[in-house]
């Protein structure tokens, strides 16, 4: 059994977050609402394969979480607007936005305007500003590129994960956005309460405390553990819990 994905469940009420595990070339769901009770163990990492619905195709390379031959690469990653539009999203109506991480971290963002509280849902931001609504995808990355210069256009995980125990504050957030005029502002609770910063670890044994975007929160043994679910892709799992020794928070020898 390998982890071959995962999704966020943001954007589907019906589905919680999950991984996607191929047993034989088939794919299944590994649902992550909160309480779940995980006991795998890591074992070979290798090339993830491709999936195609329910289907997957393995692979045997060892590059992880995909080899060369499996790794797509997103047109407009690093677009700042000098295109013809090849994708038919980018002509689609785009929002312009503003991201908050926890404590004093920000970027600048653009997603097809259909999809904008789902999008910083998916990046786990915990406050949000739609700056401008525009009507494609090239006039958003030229505004995005001009902002980036003075506020930044990515956050690392492990960034984000450094601030999962505390609250944005509230007016550098506020500073920021008197430079601007937003249509409108966003404030997100991912359901967890962590009163110290997890310790990142790359695991799968323990119980779900939440996720925000891509990161899983786990308890085990005391310890509570943030996990970049993209670090998991690649895995093959064995039952039984992991077998290493982990470092344990402060709190768990209270």
């Amino acid at each position: 059994m390998q982890v071959v994905g995962y999704e966020t469940g943001v954007g589907d009420a019906d589905e919680p977050p999950a991984l996607r595990l191929a047993t034989g070339g088939t794919v299944e769901r590994e649902p992550l609402p909160p309480g779940t009770e995980l006991s795998y163990g890591l074992g070979e990492r290798h090339c993830a394969g491709s999936v195609d619905g329910g289907t997957h195709e393995a692979c045997d390379r060892s590059s992880a979480p995909y080899c060369d031959r499996h790794t797509s690469r997103w047109a407009c990653a690093r677009c700042t607007g000098d295109c013809d539009r090849p994708l038919p999203s980018c002509r689609e109506e785009h929002a312009v936005y503003l991201a908050a991480f926890a404590p004093e971290t920000f970027k600048v963002g653009v997603t097809r305007s259909w999809r904008l509280e789902t999008r910083l849902r998916e990046q786990g931001a915990d406050r949000a500003a739609h700056l401008r609504t525009v009507r494609d995808g090239r006039i958003a990355r030229q505004i995005e590129a001009d902002i980036a210069a003075d506020v930044g256009d990515r956050v690392r995980v492990p960034t984000k994960v450094r601030g999962l125990h505390e609250s944005v504050d509230e007016d550098a957030w506020a500073r920021l956005l008197e430079q601007f005029d937003p249509l409108a502002t966003y404030k997100f609770d991912y359901g967890f309460d962590l009163t110290e910063r997890p310790m990142a670890e790359t695991l799968l044994s323990g119980t779900v405390r939440g996720t925000q975007g891509r990161v899983l929160v786990l308890d085990t043994s005391g310890s509570t553990y943030a996990v970049d679910m993209r670090d998991l892709v690649g895995y093959e799992l064995d039952d039984g819990g992991t077998d290493r020794e982990l470092q344990s928070s402060l709190g768990a020898f209270g």
